[in-house]
């Protein structure tokens, strides 16, 4: 009685081996189950990321007030007619610009690089005629 009691044990070890370790075991599934988890939160991040550069792609598409902006904040552009100001804390550091920034936005940042200032901005683009005499033209004494 005594070695049938031995086999058995040694049987139902045998068995619970593969369920343990084996190729479809507890172990593997548990493995599996922290890999799915990680995929679909990274998943759902590229999900969101995707719904912002499609949000991005439309007002880009769709009206000149996307384009304007990033005109405006990524590469410091003015209207027609306009001037810039900017205020800057005489007291305050300069912020520090990160190294190797190229290929990221900028958009929303302010530049801390000094500005001029011209007292009379002279437009740089051509003035559009329509057959009338231009303003100056008309202000000449004559």
């Amino acid at each position: 009685m005594r070695l049938v009691t031995v086999v058995l044990i040694i049987l139902l070890a045998l068995i619970q081996y593969p369920l343990w370790w084996g190729h479809g075991g507890w172990l593997r599934v548990h493995e599996l189950q922290g890999q799915l988890a990680q995929q679909q939160k990274q998943n759902d991040d590229e999900k969101l990321r995707n719904e912002r550069i499609a949000g991005e792609v439309q007002d880009l598409q769709n009206g000149t007030a996307a384009v304007e902006e990033r005109a405006r904040y990524e590469m410091g552009m003015v209207k027609d007619g306009e001037v810039f100001v900017q205020f800057v804390s005489p007291n305050q550091p300069l912020p520090a610009t990160p190294a190797g920034s190229s290929n990221t936005s900028t958009r929303g940042e302010m530049s801390a690089a000094p500005v001029k200032v011209v007292p009379n901005p002279v437009s740089r683009v051509p003035e559009k005629r329509h057959g009338h005499a231009s303003k100056d033209a008309k202000k000449k004494p004559g």
